[in-house]
């Protein structure tokens, strides 16, 4: 487990993929039958043109995006949606074969929040007032090559440590004051965020690059060991998920189970086709994943995949290129507008509830967080739905 210095709520969501980063929430007994028109809408809001996902904190709800070629972070009041602040700065819209815009999800750490953009615009911010405590374009600092898409990975910190996906193999900042602790050289990354584990006692992280899966020591960024991972146009973009001394890993190009023996990783299963997560990675519940599998370009399933085997257990098509999380053994998925509510079960498919909450493109993961759900679409509308009625006094 991660601490943070300040105490966060019990259903806070401080970060992309949530308090445990991964995926999956704390929360029970949220889901209520829905009536006709769907969950209650809290209140609504424009962002601007993105992707990033939201970091809720403290009674806040952070996220971004991108208008007349400036990224903002929003902050607003969790409950109402009264935007507390805005940080604005130029960067690019930057659409090619999508959208464009920010990427990257806001990462609160006690009182402060981190954001870097697709360019490199690395920012640590205060939580409740948007004041810069230092800034700094990370990208050309380091003179980095970025990849097609540029950086989408989120910021992760974890003791005095801001690591990012960015180089090589990662970097490492003194979250304080922004001064590079390590880099690992300056070749395109790929588009995951830095995952924790522990080995052999060493704390570490894994991220995808261009081409591998590399893990390094967190304190020093010394590489521990890389496995050759390739996927079409290098979209290594879904983070590995980890469960013990195995680990798993998806692209476009498939996916497989690694076990790390003598501190190496080695292959336990590998399929071309059962599990090919595109932008956003599975959950893993009860020893199974749960996940898309498919690209934007090609038909897609939602599947049920069991970890130790690979063996699919069920497979439906009609989610496109959705994006997932989990709360209380149940699926929240959200793809062109319609939320879903799905049984995380491997015995079979099973709906709960759809409803259409927003119009267009959604590949942004929605985020449950103290009984609302937090969605949003390419072009930035985001709504706020209420799960759990707030109780009266």
């Amino acid at each position: 487990m991660l601490a943070f210095p300040v105490a966060l709520d019990a259903g806070d969501w401080p970060r992309w993929r949530g308090p445990h980063l991964n995926g999956i929430s704390d929360e029970r007994g949220w889901f209520k039958p829905w009536p006709a028109e769907g969950p209650k809408i809290l209140w609504r809001a424009s962002v601007g043109t993105g992707f990033s996902s939201f970091a809720v904190s403290g009674g806040r709800v952070f996220t971004m995006g991108n208008t007349n070629g400036m990224d903002s972070v929003w902050c607003f009041d969790a409950a109402s949606g009264r935007v507390l602040w805005r940080h604005s700065y130029a960067c690019p819209l930057a659409p090619r074969f999508y959208e464009g815009g920010t990427l990257a999800t806001p990462t609160v750490d006690g009182e402060s929040v981190f954001t870097i953009s697709k360019k490199g615009h690395l920012h640590r911010l205060s939580a409740a007032t948007g004041k810069v405590a230092w800034s700094k374009h990370i990208a050309e600092e380091l003179n980095l090559t970025l990849p097609e898409w540029e950086l989408a990975g989120s910021p992760f910190v974890e003791g005095d440590l801001l690591a990012l996906n960015v180089g090589s193999a990662g970097t490492a900042l003194d979250k304080h004051t922004g001064k590079v602790v390590w880099s690992t050289g300056t070749n395109a990354c790929g588009y995951s965020t830095p995952v924790p584990f522990n080995m052999g006692g060493q704390r570490a992280i894994a991220v995808l690059s261009a081409g591998s899966v590399v893990a390094v020591e967190l304190k020093t960024g010394r590489e521990l060991w890389r496995h050759a991972w390739q996927s079409s146009r290098a979209v290594n973009a879904a983070d590995p998920i980890f469960a013990g001394d195995r680990f798993f890993v998806s692209t476009s190009n498939g996916c497989s189970l690694l076990k790390l023996r003598g501190g190496k990783p080695e292959i336990v299963w590998k399929s071309p086709k059962t599990m090919r997560n595109y932008f956003n990675p599975c959950v893993l519940l009860g020893g199974h994943l749960y996940g898309i599998n498919g690209t934007t370009h090609r038909p897609t399933t939602l599947t049920c995949l069991e970890l130790a085997t690979g063996a699919v257990k069920w497979s439906e098509p009609g989610f496109g290129s959705g994006a997932l999380m989990a709360a209380d053994g149940k699926l929240i998925l959200l793809d062109k507008g319609e939320l879903s509510i799905i049984e995380a079960s491997p015995a079979g498919f099973k709906p709960l509830a759809r409803a259409t909450i927003l119009p267009g493109k959604c590949w942004t993961v929605p985020v449950l967080a103290n009984g609302r759900l937090y969605a949003r679409n390419a072009a930035g509308d985001v709504v706020c739905l209420e799960l759990v009625p707030t109780r009266k006094p």
